[in-house]
């Protein structure tokens, strides 16, 4: 039976994000539906953001699955794939089990729950005459029934669902599950085994991006985020956090050799937790910041083929199991990061050859760690203490930032003097401009809508109040966005400063035109602003930077073959660039530059379109041409806005590449092109849809 036919029609909903306001909209996805192009449409935008690209272009993992599975396999058989993808490890289970005499008795069952993903995964068996090999279930792997869904167990099983801290996608529970369900007894499995490794480190700039308070008490600017015994009143989630570690190599210093802390054994059914206990000797005296960490694939029972995460500095610790280097850590690559685990508060201070108790625990999607000194003087609790306000890394970075402080409290101060009782709508997620207001101006009455963090940023301001010099009598927190201000009837005067950072919670890894609901909000509160409001900020301005970025490239470039299986049905859903055909580009993705392996900037930055805040939202545009100031090879533009502060233009906040705290936009161009010349050009244009909140961009050459 073709695969196309082996389910019936299988219907997904796929939640969205409105740019503009930020509330969740559910899209219908469905096989075969009579709406097949919106959902295509829709399939793109979806799909262009994951890293199924970036997978599929990293030759060597393509290459260790396909020989582990032709080592694995030695004789037709059941195999089962779980999160197939598009399907690539199926048709290499497929294509070596058809070398066999018995080539009839192959089955291959794929299970991909992500209907966009297995609506194109079908696409691309079709291409490779393999729809009849390949049995396809739209489903969970836990919701596969043997005797209903699948003819009999799977003696082996291949999968891929690995995240950068490797349990985080559901790792251990799909295993046990798969072992108890769906597999027979002693299955061969790729990969085999995984291990994950620790190193100890000290790190300036991954200090500022967890411990506000102590970089508060180098700021002496009045205002108090963290105050005097309330130090973790704000904090960052205690979790791994994915990042390309290699890239901030210079701002570490190893206090420690890497170690090895859990190995998961994927060819038996894996326990729900773990725990491990250990005596790391510091290799230095200093400051432990965080633990960075990482993990190596076995992927085939002989231990011949391995895949590592690990940063460029280091080789594999086990020198006696592998020579060298293990593969897979050379290219840069997006998927698989290393992960980082904050050390709370300061840090664990070492001495050099003295022993650092380690102790890892893991459950079924988490590994955390705990450290203390050799004399159990100082400690680090798996809890993190009372934290009211949780924050991503970054955010804390920012709050704790001198100059970008600095900025907001010389605007809001130059305004401020000259109201008596004004009304401030602080319209996002900030509670340091509601702090910041209260502080300044006494007399002030502030409605902060906070409709990220709700309720906890209220409780977050009651528990600040005092030691920043305000009353809550004076500050409101709605909960909601700005514009429910109408609904509930909350105001009874005109607004005199409409403010924000603009930040959104749960938006930070967004494109950074997606703060531009601000201007949304503003517009909606049109009729409640005073003749003279002040809007801050009054301004954005679309930033754009030519770029070389060979590497970034390289894991978005257009697909032909892998592993000899012809993927070019994926490109565009995929937003591949390169390659493409007339007309087509590449879609415009957030990244943080400074993490996308090499990168250089090759022409001046130049502003593209500018957002006019105190007039209501409307549609606008730009178009530009570039003139190179640098020879090498442009891969794309870098895009982000500036946030202009006040009408003199001499107090901006850039969320551009100068600072690491924030994505930018990147887009790639359909060709790369060389510059040999300074007098050589590019060409940009952008158009803001109001309607949608969305921009589009593309380039165009200038004659």
């Amino acid at each position: 039976m073709s695969a196309t036919t082996a389910c019936p029609k299988t219907r997904a909903f796929q939640l969205r994000v409105n740019p503009l306001t930020g509330d969740s909209e559910w899209i219908v996805v469905e096989e075969g539906g009579d709406r097949e192009e919106l959902e295509e449409k829709t399939s793109e935008n979806l799909l262009a953001t994951t890293s199924y690209l970036d997978m599929l272009n990293d030759s060597y993992r393509n290459w260790a699955f396909r020989a582990a599975i032709e080592k694995s396999i030695k004789k037709p058989c059941h195999v089962v794939d779980i999160g197939a993808g598009t399907g690539l490890l199926s048709m290499m289970a497929a294509s070596t089990m058809a070398k066999f005499e018995e080539a009839s008795e192959a089955k291959v069952s794929a299970c991909e729950s992500y209907l966009p993903m297995g609506k194109l995964m079908r696409k691309v068996l079709w291409e490779n005459q393999m729809e009849k090999k390949v049995k396809v279930f739209h489903k969970r792997s836990d919701e596969l029934l043997v005797g209903v869904d699948l003819q009999s167990p799977a003696e082996v099983l291949v999968s891929e669902i690995l995240d950068s801290e490797l349990l985080g996608e559901g790792l251990i529970p799909t295993l046990q599950q798969a072992h108890d369900m769906l597999l027979a007894k002693n299955p061969q499995t790729v990969p085999y085994r995984a291990t994950t490794y620790g190193q100890l480190v000290e790190s300036p700039f991954l200090w500022k991006l967890h411990d506000l308070f102590s970089n508060e008490i180098n700021l002496s600017d009045g205002i108090h985020l963290t105050p005097a015994g309330l130090e973790r009143v704000i904090g960052i989630k205690k979790q791994q956090y994915a990042m390309h570690c290699t890239a901030m190599s210079r701002e570490i210093r190893l206090l420690s050799e890497p170690f090895k802390i859990f190995e998961f054994d994927f060819w038996k059914k894996p326990e729900s937790h773990g725990e491990i206990e250990m005596s790391i000797k510091a290799s230095g005296d200093g400051n432990v910041i965080a633990v960075i960490s990482w993990w190596v694939l076995q992927l085939d029972e002989e231990g011949s083929i391995f895949y590592s995460t690990a940063p460029r500095w280091t080789n594999c610790p086990d020198n006696g199991m592998v020579e060298n280097c293990i593969p897979g850590n050379e290219n840069w690559c997006d998927h698989w990061k290393q992960c980082v685990w904050f050390i709370s508060g300061a840090g664990l201070p070492v001495s050099k050859d003295k022993l650092v108790l380690f102790k890892a625990a893991y459950d079924e999607i988490k590994i955390s760690y705990h450290l203390k000194c050799d004399d159990q003087t100082c400690c680090n609790n798996f809890n993190f203490g009372n934290c009211l306000l949780e924050l991503s890394p970054e955010r804390v970075a920012v709050y704790g930032d001198k100059d970008w402080r600095s900025g907001f409290i010389n605007a809001m101060r130059n305004t401020l003097n000259v109201r008596s009782a004004p009304l401030c709508i602080v319209a996002d997620d900030s509670v340091f401009l509601t702090i910041l207001i209260s502080s300044l101006s006494k007399n002030a009455n502030t409605i902060s809508s906070f409709p990220g963090i709700q309720e906890k940023g209220a409780q977050y301001l009651r528990a600040v109040a005092d030691s920043n010099g305000f009353s809550m009598d004076r500050v409101k927190v709605i909960g909601k966005r700005a514009s429910y201000l109408f609904t509930d009837n909350l105001i009874q005067q005109k607004v005199d400063f409409l403010v924000g950072e603009p930040f959104y919670y749960g938006n930070e890894g967004a494109l950074p035109w997606q703060n531009l609901r601000f201007w949304k909000e503003r517009t909606l509160l049109d009729s409640i602003l005073s003749e003279d409001a002040v809007i801050m900020p009054c301004k954005g301005i679309l930033k754009v930077c030519a770029m070389s970025l060979p590497d970034l490239w390289r894991s978005r470039c257009s697909l032909k073959k892998v592993e000899g299986f012809d993927h070019s049905v994926v490109n565009k859903t995929l937003g591949a660039c390169g390659d493409l055909p007339p007309m087509l580009e590449g879609p415009c993705l957030p990244y943080y530059i400074w993490q996308c392996g090499e990168v250089e900037e090759l022409s001046e930055i130049l502003p593209l379109v500018e957002f006019n805040f105190l007039e209501p939202i409307h549609a606008c545009s730009g178009k530009i041409k570039i003139e190179f100031s640098k020879l090498g090879i442009c891969h794309g533009f870098a895009l982000w806005i500036d946030w202009v502060l006040d009408n003199k233009k001499t107090l901006v906040v850039s969320t551009g590449p100068i600072s690491r705290y924030w994505k930018q936009g990147v887009k790639l161009l359909s060709k790369p092109l060389a510059v040999n010349a300074a007098d050589s050009f590019a060409g940009i244009e952008a158009f803001f849809d109001h309607s949608s909140g969305e921009i589009s961009i593309s380039s165009f050459s200038p004659s």
